[in-house]
């Protein structure tokens, strides 16, 4: 049988250490007791603990002095510093010397041990620190998938890349259209060229004319200077086009006209351009609804529709969203310049199961933000925003009932309602989660996220209340 975590606890606050202590031992750690600093660093090397907690302002040493000495010389020992103190510059200290997790006092008893037992799982699963992540290549070329869908999209860059042809790139928001217009290009005769990038719905229409072809200088209130356009700055390259399917009608007129004869005259000028262009658009809207509509031209779209390349979301490609999940984690480690991490087995599956309603580029985010608001070198379910916010149980009518009932309770006159609810609800999930493990009240806990003396105590509580 693996021996008992054993956890330090460092406050010059007896209550506090009294308090705490009490409820790590009743999760069913060991814990020692400690004042000052200075006692912990005379006795670790001694003997190193599985965790320390540790107050900020203490008598003598610091605690944020006492965890950047013990993430220099014990860097796989979590530290959970705790401090009544707390302001930006304290708490960012200590994540910058290496802190676990950080509590503000006062504190849940509950949200402290389960912070703990989070730091103790994560010490046991690290045999080895998560593996440096290969320097990723330029970010403009990455498509990454090995689901059908994504080979086809593959094949298809692939295949038109060198053409030359005009290209219409479609999908929904955050599916990466950009990318594969960048694709197309790297892999093109243009690649020594530039490729420009404009989205039409983020010009104001008043506006967009003078950014596609340019102006001369007194064109309009404000025009200083003359200004070149995108059509000008992609000449012998790529322009690529977002969101084509929200430029205006009349918009639409002079761009088809630049298309079919290659020149055009910058707003205000008399002066005929000449750009060898080569135009990939993309658009999540479905163009040929917008054509029945008289919203968008229909000779346009068959100007950009030369060849089509649609986008799958991410929902449709579910086999890559783990292979995603772990780039953007490692690449958003380095690019942030924090400790890599890794995905615990459950939260990986987590994410794969989520919809991503804004696809690679929702995915992309929720990485980022984990890499820096994770505690620990490990990604587990409850850092997900989305399991957060889905934590309430989903049968149809529990909350409704529970609320049917807490009414007729009230009404008639109950004053113990709340210690009655919650008896019956621990109830409920103790005797389910007792009989999904087959009586293994170990395995129960975990399941509910408790440890095994608190199932214990608490079933014992119940019992007693029963009887």
């Amino acid at each position: 049988m693996a021996e008992t975590a054993l956890v330090w606890l460092v406050d010059d606050d007896r209550a506090v250490r009294f308090v705490l202590a009490a409820a790590l031992r009743d999760a069913g750690l060991r814990v020692a007791e400690f004042e000052e600093a200075e006692s912990v660093l005379a006795l670790i090397e001694q003997h190193v603990p599985d965790l320390l907690f540790t107050d900020v302002r203490m008598s003598g040493q610091g605690g944020l002095k006492l965890l950047e000495r013990l993430h220099a010389h014990y860097a796989q020992l979590p530290v959970i510093v705790m401090s009544a103190y707390t302001d930006v510059a304290t708490t960012a200290a200590a994540y910058k010397h290496g802190a676990f997790d950080y509590l503000p006092k006062p504190f849940d008893l509950d949200q402290a041990v389960a912070a703990a037992q989070r730091a103790l799982a994560q010490r046991r699963s690290q045999a080895a620190p998560p593996a440096a992540p290969s320097r990723p290549g330029p970010r403009e070329t990455e498509l990454i998938g090995r689901s059908a869908a994504m080979r086809e999209v593959f094949r298809a860059i692939g295949r038109v890349a060198a053409s030359g042809l005009n290209v219409l790139i479609t999908g929904e928001t955050g599916t990466g259209k950009e990318l594969v217009a960048r694709a197309l290009h790297t892999h093109s005769a243009r690649a020594l060229r530039s490729v420009v990038a404009l989205n039409t719905a983020a010009i104001p229409s008043e506006l967009l004319e003078s950014e596609l072809f340019g102006h001369e200088m007194g064109a309009f209130t404000g025009a200083t200077r003359r200004h070149a356009g995108r059509f000008e700055q992609a000449d012998g390259g790529t322009l690529f086009l977002d969101e084509i399917g929200d430029m205006p009608l009349l918009l639409q007129t002079r761009l088809l006209r630049v298309l079919a004869e290659g020149e055009f005259y910058r707003v205000g000028g008399r002066e005929l351009i000449r750009a060898d262009v080569r135009v990939i658009a993309a658009t999540h809207q479905d163009l040929e609804a917008k054509v029945a509509r008289g919203e968008f031209r229909a000779d346009l779209m068959h100007r950009l529709d030369v060849v089509r390349i649609h986008l799958p979301s991410l929902r449709e490609r579910r086999e890559d969203i783990g292979l995603l999940a772990e780039h953007f984690l490692a690449r958003a480690a380095e690019e942030l310049k924090v400790g890599a991490k890794r995905w615990s087995a459950k939260a990986l599956a987590a994410v794969e199961r989520f919809d991503w309603p804004g696809n690679v580029r929702q995915l992309e985010n929720l990485c980022r933000r984990l890499a820096v608001m994770a505690p620990g070198r490990e990604v587990r379910v409850e850092d997900l925003p989305f399991q957060r916010e889905t934590a309430v149980p989903a049968e149809p009518g529990w909350g409704e009932g529970l609320r049917r009932w807490a009414e007729r309770e009230l009404a008639a006159g109950r004053s113990d309602l709340h210690a009655a609810a919650v008896a019956e609800l621990e109830r409920v999930l103790f005797e389910a989660a007792l009989a999904a493990h087959d009586g293994h009240r170990q395995h129960a806990a975990e399941a509910l996220g408790l440890g095994r003396n608190t199932l214990t105590r608490k079933l014992g509580s119940s019992r007693r209340r029963r009887e």
